[in-house]
């Protein structure tokens, strides 16, 4: 399995797998989870997509995208602030320069591979390490989410617990929750210790 960041810039040489990923959103986001997302063609995308992200990507070793999460700066247009700022105490993200928003992190837990004998799947873990890992290597002290309360505690499992920004509320059928996750040395080490495991082989790659 490898980790792969895919900047804007790079979109085009990457296009199959960004494809790949549009498709594992609507399995994920639209068929198992039923989130109220835009599904077209069998692919999931909105306007977060069109603000030039960096796309962290977990590839199987069939090439099939078996995990993904979008990330943007917080200062600019996000998911947090501009469309579930009910999330926020404040009701305002407080964003600066060292903050990245996290979104549409899911992982294709149907997949063997990455399954482990613990608690939490292995590519999951994985894909934490690797936006740790690129955030750290790109500036970012903090990356900020909306979430569910279950995958809050999947955070939590994994050792590395979100600082909650609001109380939980309901947005559709889902009790969301947002907060902010430390990027640091600490957190990264935690993690990866939990993924480390016999017979995996992972490459992160983030000079594309």
């Amino acid at each position: 399995m490898e980790i792969l960041a895919v900047p804007a810039a790079a979109r085009g040489e990457f296009a199959d797998l960004i494809d790949s990923m549009h498709r594992l959103r609507a399995r994920v986001f639209g068929d198992r989870l039923d989130w109220d997302v835009d599904i077209k063609d069998d692919r999931e995308a909105d306007a977060y997509d069109q603000l030039n992200p960096t796309y962290i990507l977990a590839v199987s070793t069939t090439g099939a995208v078996a995990g993904c999460a979008r990330l943007l700066p917080a200062t600019g247009p996000t998911m947090l602030a501009n469309t579930f700022p009910q999330l926020l105490s404040s009701r305002r993200l407080d964003a600066h320069a060292g903050m990245v928003e996290s979104s549409r992190f899911c992982v294709d837990t149907v997949l063997d591979e990455g399954r482990t004998g613990g608690v939490l799947h292995g590519m999951t873990l994985e894909m934490f390490a690797g936006i740790i890992e690129w955030s750290m290597a790109n500036g970012y002290y903090e990356i900020v989410t909306a979430t569910d309360l279950r995958f809050e505690r999947i955070l939590k499992r994994a050792g590395w617990p979100m600082q909650r920004l609001g109380q939980p509320c309901p947005i559709g059928s889902t009790m969301a929750v947002a907060g902010v996750l430390p990027a640091d040395a600490a957190s990264l080490n935690r993690i990866r210790a939990a993924a480390c495991r016999p017979g995996t082989h992972v490459h992160h790659n983030f000079a594309a």
